[in-house]
């Protein structure tokens, strides 16, 4: 686990079911965005400075996720 999110606070999708095993946790910290593996919380983190982070949240509003 990186450094960078010992202590952030993890959050998820208000959207998420409580028994929906398939959830993404997002962390911010002051210089980038962490997302993990709801079931996996010590496995890898991948992480996003917030320039990409704010590019990939306005492609997914504007046009959705598409291969």
């Amino acid at each position: 686990m990186s450094r960078e999110f010992d202590g952030a606070m993890w959050r998820k999708s208000s959207r998420s079911l409580n028994g929906n095993a398939e959830c993404v946790e997002v962390a911010v910290t002051a210089r980038s965005v962490g997302l993990r593996d709801s079931k996996d919380q010590g496995g890898p983190i991948l992480v996003l400075d917030t320039q990409s982070w704010v590019a990939f949240v306005g492609a997914v509003k504007r046009r959705g996720l598409r291969p």
